[in-house]
């Protein structure tokens, strides 16, 4: 089976030397596949980079074997992504605007709306303004909205960011029943590692734009109490041989 995600040697710096070197990554078909590291690590510009909204200094990125530089429509048609913030317009209804975003797919009509707004728990509020909306409840329109195509992947930078612990665990829970029940492959960044460990199943470590490890969470996690003390010590280890190097 091929890889959902392919990344190779993926490579960006910006004019303040900082960006990304050299990264591979691989997402098999069926992953919760955590993209975890600090702030400013890198995990954005790689997904940036991925869904074609920054270009690639070096390497490449392939979906569903697809090139996203060469093969740019084939590679983004299964895929559902939602970067940072959840962009709306604060003015309308949560059901307008994803009445407004389903405009861009022919083939999406009333019915996947309603679908959409039941999944991520907003029917009850689909005629309120979304300036009325709550951090969380914005964030599960960005998520409503990036699955009205009904994607195969979804690509999701930090959907918990901000969010309180009620909000963290509906979107937690929200993505989990997704991957199960409709067999939807994910990859989610965050910098809160406690989130990758209750979620993931398999996941990646960047760290000063490089990703250090890859790997399935149980795997990470051996010889040490949790996902926490095991990033810790792969980190400095990353330290300790850039000291010596």
């Amino acid at each position: 089976m091929k890889p959902v995600v392919e990344i190779n040697n993926l490579t960006k710096i910006y004019k303040n030397k900082r960006g990304i070197h050299q990264v591979n990554m691989t997402v098999q078909q069926g992953d919760i596949y955590g993209f975890f590291g600090p702030n400013g690590a890198g995990k954005t510009s790689v997904m940036k980079i991925m869904t074609g909204l920054t270009r690639a200094q070096g390497g490449n990125v392939k979906l569903f074997g697809y090139d996203i530089a060469t093969q740019y429509e084939q590679a983004m048609a299964k895929v559902g992504v939602l970067i940072e913030t959840a962009e709306a317009y604060t003015y309308m209804s949560g059901r307008r605007n994803l009445e407004q975003a389903a405009r861009f797919y022919p083939e999406i009509g009333k019915q996947r709306v309603d679908e959409v707004l039941e999944i991520v728990g907003l029917t009850p509020y689909q005629y309120e303004k979304v300036g009325g909306y709550s951090l969380g409840m914005k964030q599960r329109l960005g998520l409503a909205a990036a699955m009205l195509s009904k994607p195969e992947l979804l690509i999701l930078d930090e959907p918990t960011n901000g969010l309180d612990i009620e909000g963290m665990v509906h979107i937690r829970e929200i993505i989990m029943r997704l991957a199960q029940e409709e067999q939807i492959t994910f990859l989610v960044s965050s910098h809160l590692i406690h989130e990758m460990e209750l979620m993931c199943n398999r996941m990646g470590i960047i760290h000063q734009g490089k990703l250090v490890r890859e790997g399935l969470v149980a795997d990470l996690v051996k010889g040490s109490a949790t996902l926490e003390e095991a990033y810790l010590r792969e980190i400095n280890e990353v330290r300790r041989i850039a000291a010596h190097a």
